[in-house]
């Protein structure tokens, strides 16, 4: 990637931060209980100086030809690993930063992340929706290879680095389901043969509440690439999972064919299929503080 477009996704992150916030009307409550749902961000942002650690593991596949019972249904086997920390520097402003094993070509990533909130729904009808505005930065920190036929062998420090920025809509129905729509785009400094640096996708996402402090949750993605098909080992990733409140501690536990857990990683790189039994128990784990 040249330093051009290197510079416009900065302006992008900077110009994010000053957009104004649309202020609502008494603004809707918790369209999303958490800021992720399984697989994608939701428009959730932390509350100021709210703190938010939080750990996710995606175990192996539980059937198909790597799963099964020789492996106990993959929870033997770690496909991604996440620990970070998210914090609300307003109410509208949410930065991160995280650490993943990483499931694609890079791996050992570090994510920087910034979540803007620009509106909120309300319920007297003059914003119907819940809009946020996502960029983030994975930083590859694998060694450097000395076969220059290799992913890893980084002729420049940009080839390190993936980026990716969304634009996400939300609408809370009731108070039981909510749902949201979302399109982004990943660009990658070094990609496979026939492959693209840039790659656009759309999302879906849901959110149903059971009971006071159970909800299901999921999410769909979809790349638009025509080399993206199952003829070239690819499929969308898709999850669906049960998430528990209870007050300051969020817990998640879900099943998906995402073996990579952050954008940059899942979105391009998704290879496993649900129909060959291919999907992986995860879970998340998140506590927030206040400062």
């Amino acid at each position: 990637m040249n330093g051009k477009l290197q510079s416009r996704f900065l302006l992008f992150l900077v110009s994010a931060i000053i957009i104004p916030h649309i202020h609502a009307q008494e603004p809707v409550f918790q369209t999303f209980r958490d800021t992720r749902i399984i697989n994608t961000q939701s428009i959730e942002t932390l509350p100021r100086k709210e703190l938010d650690f939080r750990i996710s593991h995606r175990f192996g596949d539980m059937f198909g030809d790597n799963g099964g019972w020789s492996t106990l249904y993959g929870l033997e086997n770690a496909a991604d690993i996440l620990f970070g920390f998210d914090y609300g520097i307003s109410d509208y402003v949410t930065v991160g930063i995280s650490r993943t094993k990483g499931n694609g070509p890079l791996q050992k990533l570090i994510n920087a992340t910034i979540k803007l909130n620009v509106q909120d729904q309300n319920d007297q009808g003059t914003s119907p929706f819940s809009i946020a505005i996502v960029g983030m930065t994975s930083f590859s920190t694998m060694g450097k290879s000395s076969n220059p036929e290799d992913i890893n062998y980084f002729n420049s420090f940009f080839e390190r680095n993936i980026l990716n920025g969304q634009l996400l809509m939300a609408r809370k129905f009731s108070d039981r389901f909510s749902l949201q729509i979302s399109g982004g785009y990943t660009y990658r400094n070094i990609v496979e043969p026939l492959d693209q640096n840039g790659l656009t996708n759309l999302g879906v996402a849901f959110r149903f509440q059971l009971s006071k402090i159970l909800s299901i949750v999921g999410d769909y993605t979809v790349p638009l690439s025509n080399y993206r098909s199952s003829d070239n080992g690819f499929h969308n990733p898709l999850g669906i999972g049960f998430e528990f409140d209870t007050g300051g501690h969020v817990f998640q536990f879900n099943f998906t064919n995402a073996r990579g857990i952050v954008e940059t990683d899942f979105i391009p790189y998704t290879r496993s299929s649900w129909g060959d039994g291919e999907f992986r128990l995860g879970f998340t784990i998140s506590r927030h503080f206040n400062l």
